[in-house]
């Protein structure tokens, strides 16, 4: 499902901040299309763990009721430039390919751990990520 929220674009001295009003959420880029880029990124990390947490997602706002002056006066930023752009992305698939995605890791034990584990079907991976989890979850 696609997911839309107004971000407001200000054109600074070394590149674009971005703002999401709903979500009191920043972000930023050399270029209107970093930026823009650094934006969807962001927008859909903070709906992703919202959702994770069972915490509520904000409605968003219509962007014609938001007031750019207002903004960067609360900021207090004065840009050279500013517009509102709507951002948009599939949070689901956005996720699966950037955030849940599986990273390949190369490692080494000795080689009569690898026959028994090898002997009893113990699926390495599984086992490194419980035993990670475990140690970032102890923490």
């Amino acid at each position: 499902m696609l997911s839309m929220y107004p971000a407001c674009f200000f054109r600074e001295e070394n590149g674009y901040s971005v703002i999401f009003p709903d979500l009191n959420l920043a972000t930023c880029g050399e270029t209107v299309q970093e930026a823009m880029s650094m934006a969807v990124d962001c927008l859909a990390g903070r709906l992703h763990l919202l959702k994770q947490d069972g915490d509520p997602i904000p409605e968003p706002s219509d962007m014609n009721s938001i007031d750019l002056t207002a903004v960067s006066r609360e900021l207090e930023i004065e840009p050279k430039e500013a517009f509102i752009n709507i951002v948009s992305v599939d949070v689901e698939t956005y996720a699966k390919e950037h955030f849940d995605k599986s990273v390949k890791k190369t490692l080494t034990i000795p080689a009569w751990l690898n026959t028994a584990a090898m002997e009893m079907g113990i699926n390495f991976s599984q086992v490194l990520q419980e035993a990670l989890l475990a140690k970032v979850q102890a923490r």
